[in-house]
């Protein structure tokens, strides 16, 4: 599942919520803009104030000191262009996703590394999920200590490797799915893997997430 990030990458999807939410509804408040858009206070502010000074919306003060926010008609004009360009880069995602993570699972077919971990939940990881049944390959858990839910795509989710060598001590591979800092996440789990009883060649990533090559 997708979640609003503070970059520019994301002003399309920002963008897009926040025109929604104002047709919605015109007495929604910044706090609960920033909230439902998983932004800070300040930049719903700054995109409210951008997206007035561009003509999308106009703001007017109602009673009890509050303001109201109004959907113009270039704003509908906007919205819609919007929803197109969103659902062709989230299509392009989903395309480039599913070719990736099928490979990276048939390489793990081809090494022998059949029963998988995933570090990073989210829209990445479910994609992987989907690749792997075709791969033959089994995900046992998904290892994100910041995800807020127990399950992602069916699969258990875990805090850490220790937790995740509880659930499945039989684990032949892990594969990075965090879409939001892979890097990052890459060279985590590669700092885990002995925690798992894996070398560290045996933590994956799909290509689309261009992962810098371990320094020698």
């Amino acid at each position: 599942m997708a979640r609003a990030k503070e970059t520019r990458g994301d002003d399309t999807g920002i963008l897009l919520g926040m025109l929604s939410a104002v047709e919605l509804d015109n007495a929604v408040t910044q706090r609960r803009l920033a909230r439902e858009l998983g932004i800070a206070l300040g930049l719903a502010n700054a995109y409210l104030k951008r997206c007035a000074r561009k003509g999308f919306i106009k703001i007017r003060k109602v009673p009890l000191n509050r303001y109201g926010y109004y959907l113009t008609p270039r704003g509908f004009a906007e919205k819609s262009r919007l929803t197109t360009k969103y659902l062709a880069v989230s299509f392009d995602f989903f395309r480039t996703a599913r070719r990736d993570c099928t490979a990276v699972m048939g390489e793990c077919r081809a090494r022998g590394w059949r029963r998988i971990a995933l570090y990073g939940a989210g829209e990445l990881a479910e994609i992987a999920v989907l690749s792997a049944g075709d791969a033959e390959c089994e995900v046992a858990c998904v290892i994100d200590g910041g995800w807020g839910a127990r399950h992602c795509a069916g699969r258990p989710v875990v805090a850490d490797a220790a937790s995740a060598l509880a659930l499945a001590p039989d684990l032949e591979a892990v594969i990075v799915t965090d879409a939001a800092s892979p890097q990052q996440s890459f060279d985590e789990a590669r700092a885990a893997a002995p925690t798992l009883g894996l070398a560290a060649d045996r933590v994956l990533a799909p290509d689309l997430l261009r992962i810098a090559p371990p320094a020698r």
